[in-house]
């Protein structure tokens, strides 16, 4: 348990960050969800704008530092590949 009061601050402020950071992951995941489940269903004009939704929310995250830079590079662009090749 932390003894100071400066480390008392800093378990408050994590467990903070974690709800917030833990909420924004959620998002992004289901966000990301919706455009696999469109490409799967074989919908092209619904994958497009999940897509459109999903790169933004994913690109705040990584500001947030919730997600790395290369991770949400990855994921975008497999799943652009994935839309573009149901076309």
């Amino acid at each position: 348990m932390a003894n100071t009061t400066s480390a008392k601050r800093a378990v408050r402020q994590i467990a903070r960050r974690t709800v917030v950071n833990t909420a924004r992951r959620s998002r992004v995941r289901t966000c990301l969800r919706t455009v696999e489940e469109a490409i799967v269903a074989g919908d092209a004009t619904a994958a497009k704008a999940a897509l459109k939704v999903a790169e933004p929310e994913l690109m705040r995250a990584v500001g947030k530092g919730v997600f790395h830079k290369n991770t949400a590079a990855r994921k975008m662009s497999r799943l652009s590949r994935s839309v573009k090749a149901l076309k």
